[in-house]
């Protein structure tokens, strides 16, 4: 396992937090394959990165500022494929809203990721919240898309045998 391997992936990794927080969604073409599979369950799945890049434009456009920290990196390689599992922490602002302007959250992101020509791409994605807090309205950035938030720890994520990531260092 390359050391260039995992820093390479941490930056992937890193890049989409950066690339949300400017919105700046031609990154997820350096970030995601172009049949990305996104599952930010409860609220979302995306299978094709051309409308999870649309998706992301329409609902982060109406933030006044966000800003994302990825975190705890830990990268397994296998040959051409790798799986990383992430902790992010997040803030979301939109100012003007009863109840106040931010909603916050923690949770963490579980990727597949596959070697391309151009580089790492994470080609398939698990999103879960492990805890939030804030004003939920500030999510609700979509006319009639409310999200139905709900926290998941990854102990009983691991324990249903759903985390890549572990499933690939335990063998």
């Amino acid at each position: 396992m390359a050391e260039t391997d995992i820093e390479a992936i941490k930056q992937v990794v890193n890049l989409y937090g950066f690339a949300v927080d400017t919105q700046r969604w031609a990154l997820f073409d350096r970030i995601f394959t172009d049949d990305i599979d996104a599952d930010y369950s409860p609220s979302a799945h995306w299978r094709d990165l051309a409308t999870f890049k649309s998706d992301f434009a329409v609902y982060h456009d109406p933030f006044d500022a966000t800003q994302h920290a990825m975190m705890s990196h830990l990268v397994h390689v296998d040959g051409d494929r790798a799986n990383a599992l992430t902790y992010a922490t997040w803030r979301l602002i939109r100012r003007g809203l009863d109840g106040g302007s931010f909603w916050e959250g923690q949770g963490w992101y579980d990727d597949g990721l596959v070697r391309t020509a151009q580089g790492w791409r994470i080609g398939k994605r698990v999103c879960r919240i492990v805890w939030w807090g804030g004003n939920p309205l500030v999510n609700e950035t979509v006319p009639g898309v409310k999200f139905e938030l709900e926290s998941t720890a990854l102990r009983r994520e691991g324990d249903r045998g759903t985390v890549a990531f572990l499933s690939a260092i335990e063998g």
